[in-house]
């Protein structure tokens, strides 16, 4: 069962075009979103949450159409967008109880020890925190009301990499429970890599790819070695080739390489710079 199905989905703004964007999130995965600035992730966040309007297709969370069903789907949808919007001149205990007021599943025990877990200071106006304990006690917010599905724009850039591994460590313990779920987006694309089921690649517009983790892993590889061997593969397995003061190397295709070429890993973030390079950034 999917919780959040993008079907066919167009944005149009003057320089940028979301192309009949296709994507689900499944039942208890962690989806993540990558690409470059400008490639769409945030412009479809905020079509899945209704604060943009689309041109083309069909959104469901939770099997209803988000356009209808948004503001009763809110309990159980927990947000955090790349810039956190709270009352500027408020506390956090004072955001708390706005908070409890907001969603009728509203943890205020959970709520404080998040505060703590991030080091969030109780004396400071919203206005006064910097930019990642504000991102913080966006999340401290989204984890602490018993929402199903997690939408996290750029949540974790600016959180120093402890805090960063807290983070991931509470969205892996939160989809232990298979009827929760996570889309994220993030420019820091080590932790995706370590974090996600899934991977979609978002750029300029056009999802070149969404597929799960592990089959991205299986099904691409990297093979260095001299022109002599290189020329044994099929030149549609090759998707980029260079040569270095090393060698030659390639980014192939696995399946279908001849027995005697071996190809190594390659990272997800160098997978995704090298087919961008190859669409044409």
């Amino acid at each position: 069962m999917n919780v959040l199905e993008i079907e066919q989905v167009c944005k149009s703004y003057p320089g940028f075009y979301l192309d009949h964007l296709n994507l689900a999130v499944p039942e208890g995965s962690i989806v993540g979103l990558i690409g470059e600035n400008g490639a769409g992730k945030s412009t479809t966040i905020k079509l899945i949450l209704d604060l943009l309007k689309r041109d083309e297709g069909t959104i469901r969370i939770f099997g209803e159409e988000n356009r209808e069903k948004i503001t009763d789907l809110k309990n159980d949808i927990g947000v955090v967008l790349d810039e956190v919007g709270l009352p500027v001149m408020l506390k956090s205990g004072q955001i708390g109880k706005i908070m409890k007021e907001a969603f009728r599943n509203w943890n205020e025990e959970q709520y404080q020890n998040y505060l703590k877990m991030f080091d969030i200071p109780e004396d400071k106006k919203f206005y006064d925190m910097s930019n990642g304990t504000k991102m913080k006690l966006g999340l401290a917010i989204a984890f602490s009301h018993d929402a199903k599905l997690l939408i996290l724009d750029e949540a974790t850039n600016g959180l120093d990499p402890i805090v960063r591994d807290k983070v991931n460590d509470i969205l892996m313990e939160f989809t232990r429970d298979e009827k929760h779920s996570v889309l994220i987006s993030s420019h820091i694309v080590s932790d995706l890599e370590k974090l996600c089921d899934y991977i979609a690649f978002l750029h300029k517009g056009k999802l070149m790819l969404f597929e799960e983790k592990d089959i991205l892993n299986e099904q691409y590889g990297i093979v260095h070695a001299e022109e002599d061997i290189l020329s044994q593969i099929d030149p549609a397995l090759i998707i980029h080739r260079k040569i270095t003061p090393y060698g030659d190397e390639a980014v192939v295709k696995k399946e279908g390489l001849p027995a005697s070429v071996q190809a190594s890993p390659i990272g997800i973030e160098d997978l995704f710079i090298i087919m961008s390079r190859e669409a044409g950034i």
